[in-house]
């Protein structure tokens, strides 16, 4: 019987000497890449979203749909490889976001937008300044969320200023490690000098808001005119100072007025304020009294595209724990709220778990329905075919996720009945 391609290689393979070192090397190399893919909840699917954000100070909503919304969206429709187009406009402010096609490049989306809109700015109405244009992506979710707040006991003495101070501090330490991607701080309430003029005073003195606000804006400068020699080194030359503290700002000088100078704080008090936060965090505890409310504010840790979200955060858990005794007070509490690698660790070795008792019930029922011989070419077969595939999915880049774990255990039953 003259046999075919298929048949000669099983042929061959029956007969070598090779064949039990070769199913060897497979395991070997199989294991290997499973210990060494990376791991994570979902799958690496590229589908780049881009938002550009609109500063539109003074126009209404109504105006800005119609002088700022609408040609940006007939911009970004023309690009390349845009699939849809979503809007949003408010008072003062709008913001479009292109979706790109499944597979598309997050760096060649970004650089699609961006030059397409500065090539067009002339649709754009004068006096409305150049778009921000911020890629997003599904490595922009933060792997590790870490959220910091006060003993019950020292809640009175700890406000979202200082913990943002602290927050800070700790994403410092955090960033110093590798493979680390996008960090944020949500909640944070960042201390800032305002400058808040009283309407009738300046009426008295006869200044207008824009000079009160030239005069901050231009006494708030420094830069560099030029470098001198020195003992066979150089020295920058720095002009002008920035304001450091409220009295420098209220000793500004303004004008005179009937042989009196006039000062800012003359005009308008200077407080140290809180910058208004858009998103607030709170901690709420149950406890026997009731339910325990604190100040809190939350650092997000992001992973780099690739990576292995368990390890990640398995670094980035230990060297919290390194910097608890070094940055943090005894009366401030760090909890880590989300740990995408614990997770995505978990379900990983469930679904490989159901992988193993998937092929292992397969053995059983071929070796009671048909025979054990031919069972233990399954119970060979199947093992060998799936580390293979985790070595081809480690050599490609790929990363274990719900979707190619799944996949596996679909395709278990084409994998049995080859083998049958």
């Amino acid at each position: 019987m003259k046999l075919g391609i298929a048949g000669g290689l099983t042929r061959t393979f029956i007969t070598s000497p090779l064949t039990p070192l070769l199913l060897l090397a497979a395991i070997a190399l199989g294991l290997i890449a499973l210990v060494s893919l990376p791991r994570e909840e979902e799958p690496q699917i590229s589908v780049p979203m881009v938002d550009i954000h609109v500063n539109a100070n003074g126009l209404k909503a109504e105006d800005a749909v119609k002088l700022v919304t609408e040609p940006l969206e007939t911009i970004v429709k023309s690009i390349d490889g845009v699939e849809h187009v979503y809007s949003q406009t408010d008072d003062d402010g709008a913001l479009v976001t292109a979706r790109f096609e499944v597979g598309t490049n997050a760096d060649t989306a970004i650089l699609r937008v961006h030059e397409k809109i500065r090539a067009n700015m002339d649709r754009i109405p004068v006096g409305v300044p150049e778009p921000l244009i911020v890629g997003r992506g599904i490595d922009d979710v933060a792997a590790v969320v870490v959220t910091l707040r006060p003993t019950p006991e020292a809640a009175g003495r700890w406000t979202e200023n200082d913990l943002t101070r602290l927050a800070r501090e700790l994403q410092v330490e955090v960033s110093k490690l590798p493979d680390i991607g996008l960090t944020y701080i949500v909640g944070e309430q960042p201390e800032q000098f305002r400058v808040e003029p009283d309407p009738e005073r300046l009426s008295l003195f006869g200044i207008t808001l824009q000079q009160l606000a030239a005069k901050v804006q231009d006494a708030n400068r420094s830069f560099r005119v030029g470098t001198i020699r020195e003992d066979g080194g150089q020295l920058p030359v720095i002009a002008g100072q920035t304001l450091q503290s409220l009295p420098e700002i209220g000793n500004l000088l303004l004008t005179a007025r009937d042989g009196r100078p006039v000062y800012v704080r003359d005009v308008a008090e200077v407080v140290l304020a809180t910058s208004p936060a858009e998103h607030r965090v709170t901690d709420i505890r149950r406890t026997d009294d009731g339910l325990d409310r604190a100040a809190a504010v939350s650092l997000a840790i992001a992973k780099r595209p690739g990576t292995n979200a368990v390890v990640i955060a398995e670094e980035i858990v230990h060297r919290l724990e390194q910097v608890r005794g070094q940055i943090f007070p005894a009366d401030v509490e760090m909890t880590v709220t989300r740990n995408y690698g614990e997770t995505a660790n978990e379900k990983a070795n469930e679904l490989l778990f159901h992988l193993a008792l998937a092929t292992v019930s397969i053995v059983v029922l071929v070796g009671i329905a048909i025979g054990w011989r031919e069972a233990l070419v399954v119970a060979v077969v199947i093992p060998t075919t799936i580390l293979l595939t985790f070595f081809a999915s480690w050599i490609m880049g790929y990363t274990i996720n719900r979707v190619s774990l799944f996949a596996l255990i679909f395709s278990i039953g084409i994998l049995v009945d080859d083998a049958i």
